[in-house]
């Protein structure tokens, strides 16, 4: 019986990580938006409209990080911010085209790295 609780614990926890995951996405994607409105002319439509997007996604972000932080430890949510390397790296690619150097690659794998250690325990 404890063993189906231990189990049940630890799919929840997983669906948490997917969840924090899924939470840090929505973070990068604020980036992807400024660097849009970036390249306009301040004030013009596109402009105001990639800053609002920008703001809302922001809003979106600020509401789940609540939820993120009342069920991690603070240190396990911030130490998984760091996924946020990842996915800009991934942004980059797929929305700019931006060129990825191998130290990227392997700066962002020591970042993950880290952070698998540090989730260890937890997931």
């Amino acid at each position: 019986m404890d063993e189906k609780i231990e189990n049940k614990k630890k799919k929840k926890s997983f669906y948490w990580f997917i969840f924090l995951q899924f939470v840090i996405i929505i973070y990068t994607l604020s980036g992807v938006c400024a660097k849009y409105a970036s390249g306009t002319s301040f004030l013009s439509f596109k402009f105001l409209l990639f800053y609002g997007l920008e703001l809302f996604i922001l809003a979106i972000y600020a509401l789940l990080w609540q939820q993120v932080i009342k069920r991690f430890d603070l240190s396990i949510a911030y130490a998984n911010r760091a996924c946020a390397l990842l996915w800009s790296m991934v942004w980059s690619i797929l929305f700019f085209h931006e060129v990825v150097t191998v130290k990227n690659v392997i700066g962002v794998l020591i970042v993950i790295l880290g952070t698998i250690i540090v989730n260890k325990e937890s997931v």
